[in-house]
């Protein structure tokens, strides 16, 4: 009589390994393979979630049409900007910083699912995980951030010329960096309430205070003492250069060196590329150096 073997179980270490791509025969795994499944895993989720999808872009355009309408007549900005196009690049940075918050709170329901353990015991390293998470939710914030900013030129509030591609390099910046911040904050926590909380207790007062809704108080003269410890605080802030130069890019015809805190070109990207790689040697560092966060649940 023959007899019928049975199928040995699939574990879910090994099929959160299959996941990111780590084969089965002992074969050397590839780790730009898994980064590669990781974020593909990232954009499926994201895409699945038409929540996310409309509040990410949504919110932001409602600020800035409020905000923008509503103090339109009580600003005046370098050039006779309007409030509309002062707050622009700042609503571009805010679609960027809402995608990181919910791409990297991620982290904590893998973790909650299994999913991460499983993961981070497969034979591929660390580094397909932070790579993978960042740029899978950086390319989801950089994609929200393009698809708003052709609304901007399809409706003419900013001009149309060669310098979107400078516009499109610097939102890829700022979209790394604020995801490895976000993997900063979500790796060592196991609760999604105060994830949230951290990131809105930091990364609102960030955006606040990187000239998005007021210029940047000179410093010296007939300053007080209130303004100009405002003024350093928004100097002291990495997120106030590429909004900066972002204003800069998008308005490549108004001289903003004549009035308010204009740092050039150069030192805007400098500040932009190194708050990128801090960030990301930090998020790095954290996922090397610690192994209490791999048994959180």
């Amino acid at each position: 009589m023959a007899t019928i073997t049975p199928t040995p179980p699939v574990s879910a270490k090994s099929s959160a390994a299959a996941a990111v791509g780590v084969p089965s025969h002992g074969a050397r795994p590839s780790g730009m393979a898994a980064a590669w499944m990781l974020a593909k895993r990232e954009w499926v989720r994201f895409f699945r979630q038409r929540n996310r999808v409309i509040s990410a872009v949504v919110q932001p355009l409602l600020f800035w049409l409020l905000f923008g309408t509503g103090l339109q007549g009580s600003f005046v900005g370098s050039g006779n900007q309007t409030f509309l196009e002062h707050f622009l690049p700042g609503t571009i940075a805010l679609i960027v910083l809402f995608t990181a918050i919910f791409a990297t709170i991620s982290v904590i329901e893998d973790r909650r699912e299994g999913f991460m353990q499983a993961v981070l015991v497969a034979p591929v390293g660390r580094w397909p995980v932070l790579a993978g998470k960042v740029l899978g939710g950086g390319a989801i914030a950089w994609v929200q951030a393009v698809l708003f900013l052709a609304l901007v030129y399809l409706f003419r509030a900013a001009p149309l010329t060669g310098s979107v591609f400078g516009v499109l390099a610097l939102l890829a910046v700022i979209a790394v960096a604020m995801c490895s911040l976000g993997m900063i904050v979500a790796w060592p926590m196991d609760s999604t309430q105060g994830f949230h909380a951290i990131m809105m207790l930091g990364l609102m007062p960030m955006w606040l205070l990187s000239g998005t809704f007021f210029p940047v108080p000179p410093m010296g003269g007939e300053t007080g003492i209130g303004q100009m410890i405002l003024g350093g605080i928004m100097r002291a802030n990495p997120l106030t250069y590429p909004i900066v130069e972002l204003r800069r890019l998008l308005y490549p015809a108004v001289d903003f060196t004549t009035s308010g805190f204009a740092p050039s070109s150069p030192v805007c990207w400098a500040v932009s590329l190194g708050f990128m790689v801090v960030t990301t040697a930090i998020a790095w560092w954290l996922m090397r150096g610690s192994r209490k966060a791999d048994l959180l649940a």
